[in-house]
């Protein structure tokens, strides 16, 4: 091959990408913030879940782009392991609808698609149709990079270079490890599949080969996610060894399938001398008998997942956290009891908000990282708290309350926004923690005194306040407010500067 066509290759693959992700983001963009929804939605009915990894995935165009939202929603707490997988396995589903529409020849066509999809996201100021075209643009994209592939490696037949390295590749072990380290290397699935499958088309590569690299692909393809999921609390990793472990199986499956049964044969008879269509029929036939084989095993599989990442106590703790004690069974509670039990749930959160201040202001002075870490998943307990228990207070309002609860109610709605105000500023003092370990700053002994003296006003006007929340001694407000007073001045005295 000469430089010229190995830029050539370059190139194509470049396009095809850029392409990928034009189509992409032009769909998530008409989409909006449904594709979230979509997932957020996504219940503990494993095939419910299977499906919406399907259709989330074939609109994206990319089963990363999905399972890293996923990985972001089992982060925060949205979702569960066990809704996870069965949308990992219908992502793995769906990402094979991309070499299904390259099996189709229609370099021909791109030029045209193209210019349709220029003018309209260049000429059209609607919103929506600009996204369409943006839609249009990377259809075309992908097609054309695709040609341009097929006609960067044509010379390589005649390439003694690299047919003696594609001779290294009838070795179904290596053939394995080349698509897994080609995928991790593109980061894209779908795009080593369509370049293998060119390649097949190109009668560069045989068809068996490839449907040893079509499994190794799907393995290299969870390396986004593993990188996204660094960043992650442990549940966020958990979520990207679950996806890992479910095309590990994947593989091994497909392995033991093919050297069984006479699988490919079959998948090759469906469209005998299309290989560009047998390669495409054999990257969705593995993902379909994947996801069925392995959906008996799918709490397996999460257990396993915890087993390489442990849950440690302080997630046990966290877990229990986060669900209702008191709000539970509502539907036929009288009114006064109902509102009695959301008042029980909003003093826990209460005090679970305090600790987390405390905790925080603990962390910004031993600058200690684990403490600030502790900070951010008790701020996200009580972000998920707050919204189970303003939905079940939006709940009571439907109701026929009388006036004076649903005054009561909507008081009580505010009580949970001021709660989740306390851990946004605890969540604030342990950032704070991380900038000034960063700038290697230190404070005075002076200055450590007097915001550990705030630290002890504000602590002690928030317990007094739950207490009168809690017992409802309104008589007590006076004093409240004479500690609340307390605070407000030592943050002015603080402040001042003295000479």
């Amino acid at each position: 091959m000469t430089l010229y066509g190995f830029f050539s290759l370059l190139g194509g693959v470049g396009l095809f990408l850029y392409g990928m992700s034009m189509m992409s983001s032009g769909l998530k963009q008409a989409a909006g913030n449904k594709l979230r929804s979509i997932l957020e939605r996504a219940t503990a009915n494993r095939f419910v879940a299977i499906v919406v990894g399907v259709l989330v995935t074939l609109l994206v165009q990319s089963s990363s782009a999905t399972d890293m939202m996923v990985i972001s929603f089992v982060n925060s707490g949205l979702m569960t392991l066990a809704q996870a997988i069965g949308v990992i396995m219908g992502a793995n589903i769906g990402t094979t609808v991309t070499a299904q529409i390259t099996a189709f020849n229609l370099g021909a066509y791109a030029p045209f698609i193209l210019f349709i999809g220029a003018v309209l996201y260049i000429f059209v100021k609607n919103n929506t149709t600009k996204h369409t075209g943006s839609i249009i643009l990377g259809f075309g994209m992908l097609f054309f990079g695709i040609s341009v592939i097929k006609s960067a490696i044509a010379p390589l037949s005649q390439s003694a270079p690299f047919i003696t390295f594609l001779s290294t590749l009838e070795n179904p072990a290596i053939a394995v490890l080349f698509g897994v380290a080609f995928t991790a290397l593109l980061q894209s699935s779908s795009s080593s599949v369509v370049i293998f499958q060119t390649f097949a088309i190109q009668g560069l590569i045989s068809y068996d080969m490839t449907v040893f690299l079509v499994i190794g692909a799907a393995i290299g393809s969870v390396t986004p996610n593993l990188l996204a999921s660094l960043t992650t609390n442990r549940n966020g990793k958990r979520t990207a060894v679950l996806n890992l472990l479910f095309n590990l199986v994947r593989a091994a499956l497909m392995l033991i399938l093919i050297t069984v049964f006479p699988l490919t044969e079959l998948i090759q008879s469906l469209t005998p001398g299309d290989i560009g269509h047998q390669v495409a029929n054999t990257h969705t036939i593995f993902a379909f008998l994947a996801v069925l084989l392995e959906i008996p095993f799918a709490n397996q599989i999460v257990a396993l997942s915890k087993k390489v990442v442990p849950v440690l106590p302080e997630e046990s703790r966290s877990i229990e956290d986060r669900k209702l004690r008191y709000l539970v069974q509502t539907a036929d509670l009288p009114s006064s009891v109902a509102i009695q039990q959301a008042k029980l749930e909003l003093v826990r959160m209460g005090q679970l908000a305090r600790n987390c201040l405390e905790k925080a202001s603990e962390c910004f002075f031993s600058l200690d990282d684990h403490l600030a870490e502790n900070v951010f998943e008790a701020e996200d307990t009580i972000d998920i708290l707050t919204d189970k228990i303003q939905e079940c207070l939006i709940s009571f309002r439907s109701r026929d309350y009388a006036p004076q609860e649903v005054s009561k109610l909507s008081q009580l709605m505010l009580v949970a926004s001021d709660m989740e105000r306390i851990s946004d500023y605890a969540e604030n003092i342990a950032e704070y923690e991380g900038e000034f370990k960063a700038r290697k700053a230190a404070l005075s002994d002076t200055a450590r005194e007097e915001l550990k003296a705030l630290t002890e006003a504000s602590l002690k006007s928030i317990d007094y306040s739950l207490r009168i929340f809690e017992q409802e001694d309104f008589r007590s407000l006076l004093k409240a407010d004479i500690l609340e007073q307390k605070v407000d001045d030592l943050q002015t005295e603080f402040i001042t500067l003295k000479p």
